[in-house]
């Protein structure tokens, strides 16, 4: 199997894990939103309507990454992983006692593959560097 597949299916993977983490989390926050701590501004329809800008963002991210749009793939990716990692927020307006058990585990799942999608950009990004293969192609043309 050839290299960058293996990439592309792992990045698949992460954003398949991630999309249902957040689906839970996000739905879980829309229907009881009384029960999360979090500031004021936050309403039903701004969770579901982040929820689907954040996702529809990310599954740009992916389609670009698999094109070769390494720049604009690790942009989507790493705007998509707040997604993930913005839902440990939650934790700046209540105390941990104030959270059930059920919203801790999708609040630290959502902050785990956001995390996993913000390493998996970097990695591409900072120590394999697959943005060189899209400046070589275009020196070529």
């Amino acid at each position: 199997m050839n290299i960058n597949v293996k990439r592309q299916s792992l990045l698949q993977f992460l954003l398949i894990v991630s999309i249902i983490a957040t689906s839970i989390h996000y739905t879980d926050n829309f229907l009881f939103i009384n029960s999360y701590p979090e500031p004021n501004w936050i309403t039903p329809p701004s969770i579901y309507i982040s929820w689907i800008v954040m996702t529809t963002v990310g599954i740009v991210g992916y389609l670009l990454y698999g094109n070769r749009k390494y720049w604009l793939a690790y942009m989507c990716l790493a705007i998509y992983s707040l997604t993930g990692l913005s839902s440990l927020g939650h934790y700046l307006y209540g105390s941990m006692s104030q959270f059930s058990l059920r919203m801790h585990l999708f609040i630290c799942t959502d902050g785990i593959t956001g995390l996993a999608v913000l390493g998996f950009t970097l990695w591409s990004g900072l120590i394999l560097r697959e943005w060189h293969t899209e400046l070589n192609s275009v020196d070529q043309e």
